[in-house]
């Protein structure tokens, strides 16, 4: 398995282990009788840190829809590299990261993080394409 793959493979648990953690949150502040409903009515409103964790679990959904196209071009042309390797894992530590900082409102660390995250996914990509 390449670097880049195994890069994948990690983001995958940590948007898991974000999932989780926004799920055990959510059960903890809403209880399992609205939880585990189909919301029909819509949900109580959330925490703030229990709202911010949602939506840093989207976050993640939404960075994993270009960083595994990106690791898979990489993986398909061939062109893995110390550089696709090194950017591979800087988007998982920058997930890592992410999450704290989107749950304690780290301004302007959160959004600096995910600029980072989005720099390292396109360096995938653009060394997929040279």
């Amino acid at each position: 398995m390449t670097a880049e793959l195994a890069a994948l493979a990690v983001a995958i648990l940590v948007q898991v282990a974000t999932l989780s953690i926004f799920a055990v949150a959510a059960n903890i502040e809403l209880g399992t009788r609205v939880t585990l409903s189909p919301r029909d009515k819509g949900i109580p409103p959330l925490s703030v840190r229990t709202g911010r964790l949602q939506r840093a679990t989207a976050n993640g959904f939404e960075g994993l829809t270009l960083f595994t196209p990106a690791v898979a071009l990489v993986a398909l042309t061939g062109t893995a590299s110390p550089l696709t390797a090194v950017a591979a894992w800087a988007y998982v530590a920058l997930r890592l990261l992410y999450i704290p900082a989107y749950a304690y409102g780290w301004v302007p660390a959160r959004s600096i993080i995910w600029g980072l995250g989005l720099v390292a996914t396109l360096t995938l990509v653009g060394a997929a394409l040279l």
